[in-house]
């Protein structure tokens, strides 16, 4: 059965600090965030499509909107050292809250996120 997919790109800019193994932090940095959403079905939708790429764009504008230009230890999920801001806990997040947004019969493939050039941190839920 053949599998159909596709990718939306964009980018956000946000600092972050991780938290390091002995409760310390790195010092505060920040990033130009490029992000690459894979989406896939099995099946097209009336119009031959996966799903309408402005609506995969919208929701993920929806989600790394209140993250752009804020320092990532500050914001929900982070925030309260909940969840340390790594680029792969950052594309974990991302991930999850696209999926949840996504048509019925869509499913998130992968989410990647660049820290730094040549340096790809991936999520497959």
């Amino acid at each position: 059965m053949p599998t159909y997919q596709i990718i939306t790109e964009t980018s956000f800019t946000a600092s972050h600090a991780l938290r390091l193994p002995d409760g310390s932090y790195e010092p505060t940095h920040s990033h130009d965030w490029p992000v690459a959403v894979t989406v896939q079905s099995d099946q097209l939708d009336a119009m031959a499509c996966v799903m309408d790429f402005h609506a995969l764009e919208k929701i993920v504008d929806a989600v790394l909107d209140p993250w752009h230009g804020k320092h990532l230890n500050d914001l929900p999920p982070f925030a309260n050292e909940a969840i340390n801001p790594s680029a792969e806990r950052v594309a974990e997040q991302i991930a999850l809250a696209v999926a949840k947004q996504l048509p019925r019969g869509v499913a998130l493939v992968e989410t990647c996120i660049g820290e730094a050039e040549g340096c790809t941190a991936v999520y497959q839920p």
